[in-house]
């Protein structure tokens, strides 16, 4: 079960804002690719890139639920996404930054199911070590 829930979506929607601020002057899907960099950087070093691989290709697979164009985005075998900054996806539907929240918050809804909240709470601090300042649980369980 994935517990992509509130909470999770609010902190994907702070790291993707994060991440558009750090980079003004690009795309408003590189705000994503960067953040899944990030991610990236920190998950690789504890589970491989192929076990980052594993976790962001179900992610992107239950993201692309939601956002059903999201099946023509592509994993390289380094990790990386191809393809999303192209924007093959539906922009009517959802703009580039929601796409990436969808994406985001059920990569970290998996890492909350797989190894717990105070875990994935240390690996998204590691990233982003302002990110949480005034949050110490993202309260999963908790509604809005």
């Amino acid at each position: 079960m994935n517990k992509a829930t509130p909470a999770i979506q609010n902190l994907a929607r702070r790291l993707i804002a994060i991440e558009s601020a750090r980079h003004p002057s690009e795309k408003e899907a590189s705000a994503t690719v960067h953040a899944l960099d990030k991610l990236q950087a920190t998950l690789s070093k504890l589970v491989g890139v192929g076990g980052f691989r594993s976790l962001f290709s179900r992610a992107l697979a239950l993201a692309a639920v939601e956002v059903p164009n999201l099946k023509t985005i592509e994993i390289e075998t380094d990790g990386s996404l191809k393809g999303f900054e192209d924007e093959k996806y539906d922009q009517v539907e959802r703009s580039p930054r929601e796409t990436g929240v969808a994406i985001l918050t059920h990569l970290l809804g998996l890492l909350v199911t797989l190894i717990g909240e105070p875990f994935t709470l240390w690996i998204v601090r590691n990233a982003w070590p302002d990110a949480l300042a005034d949050q110490k649980q993202m309260a999963v369980g908790e509604q809005p």
